[in-house]
């Protein structure tokens, strides 16, 4: 039969939309027939997105300080392995900033139970610079005990007044936390020294960073019918 409607819609007639392909779950992999969510931009059935929510850390005043807790514990640690390598070895060794980072990026995320976000970032950069930069001050202290008789820096210590002690302690914490730019004096090793401690913070940056996801739903897929 001759097509007379010269492609117009012909309204007596019902035409059907062409079939869409079903959303397959990306946990389960099991095709979706109702309502699903996206996560992280993949379809997911709502069975699957309720267990990914339930498994999912949420932040909290209590995970932060776990994790402030396990972070200071694990900057002590890194503070005392640059001392005793920079100690055994006679160098201060810049890499040691690496361990240092991984350390306190690590026990951050063991202590919040993998809960991450920025401020757990920004507390285990702060405490890897720390922890590195502060363990000058009982090196610097190790080189002048060595360069002078232990009488003498015995007869020094006693002589020492509480509140003098006190500001000398506050004036070696100063200078701790300033050390990595008074290496500058010396460009090369200051240079490298500063990007071997900055990578050491990204990795701490980057252990605190804890899971993202971006959940959206529910939608309801579109079905195919009649025009």
């Amino acid at each position: 039969m001759e097509d007379t409607s010269n492609g117009v819609p012909q309204f007596a007639t019902a035409e059907y939309a062409p079939n869409k392909p079903v959303p397959t779950c990306a946990a389960c992999k099991q095709p979706i027939t109702g309502s699903y969510y996206q996560i992280n931009g993949l379809p997911a059935c709502v069975g699957c997105t309720t267990k990914i929510q339930a498994k999912n850390p949420s932040d909290s005043h209590a995970a932060f300080v776990r994790a402030l807790v396990f972070g200071i514990a694990g900057a002590v640690v890194g503070f005392a392995l640059y001392v005793f390598v920079a100690l055994a070895t006679g160098l201060s060794i810049g890499f040691v900033s690496l361990a240092v980072g991984f350390i306190v990026g690590k026990a951050m995320h063991l202590g919040s139970g993998g809960v991450g976000g920025r401020r757990y970032q920004i507390v285990a950069a702060l405490l890897t610079y720390i922890a590195v930069s502060m363990s000058a001050v009982p090196i610097a202290i190790h080189q002048m005990q060595q360069r002078q008789p232990h009488a003498q820096v015995s007869a020094t210590a006693k002589q020492s007044q509480p509140h003098n002690l006190a500001k000398v302690i506050g004036v070696l914490a100063l200078v701790g936390v300033a050390s990595p730019i008074l290496d500058l004096q010396n460009p090369t090793h200051g240079i490298i020294g500063l990007i071997i401690l900055f990578v050491g913070m990204r990795f701490a940056w980057r252990f605190t960073a804890g899971r993202s996801l971006s959940i959206s739903g529910p939608h309801i897929p579109a079905q195919a019918g009649a025009i």
